[in-house]
């Protein structure tokens, strides 16, 4: 059987990077999972990813939820380490 766990490692992205697409899209999980898979493959899905985090992070702040704030800012500077390549603008050919 495979696991959210499973899912999460097929993704391309950690746990706390899931888990804020999942909070942004008000999806379960294993379908944030899923997202986060096919949005890493399109050309502009990793700048869609960027932008739920920092969306989330602004909720977060303006709810007053400084730790989840901190967790997703985490989460955000992990996501930009790890696929910067991905975020660089590229030829607009859509």
């Amino acid at each position: 059987m495979i696991t959210l766990e499973d899912c999460i490692a097929f993704s391309g992205l950690t746990e706390a990077e899931v888990m804020a697409i999942a909070e942004h899209e008000h999806v379960p999980e294993i379908a944030a999972a899923a997202l986060a898979e096919t949005l890493l493959k399109q050309r502009r899905g990793p700048e869609k990813i960027h932008t739920m985090i920092v969306e989330d992070i602004r909720a977060a702040l303006q709810r007053g939820d400084r730790v989840h704030a901190r967790e997703l800012f985490a989460a955000l500077r992990h996501f930009l380490a790890s696929h910067p390549e991905q975020l660089k603008p590229g030829p607009e050919t859509e």
